[in-house]
């Protein structure tokens, strides 16, 4: 049997906290949408309030992931 060896590694391990920090935006973006489908199904007489309050929500998960990014690169 071979001995097998373990390639070296390099780069940084902010690639990797990219990319965790991607999937808390992601889950808050389908959460965010799935809810204000759900809650427009259920009054459409107030979509223009619950689209206002969604595209608000939109940023604010959005900045997560820039903030994510920006950490990724400041650790670097």
């Amino acid at each position: 049997m071979d001995i097998i060896t373990l390639a070296q590694v390099t780069g940084s391990l902010s690639v990797i906290g990219y990319g965790l920090a991607t999937l808390g935006p992601g889950l808050g973006l389908g959460i965010l949408f799935g809810k204000a489908m759900e809650s427009t199904a259920r009054q459409p007489e107030v979509s223009g309030k619950i689209q206002m309050i969604m595209f608000i929500g939109l940023a604010l998960v959005e900045v997560l992931g820039l903030l994510g990014f920006v950490a990724a690169l400041i650790v670097k």
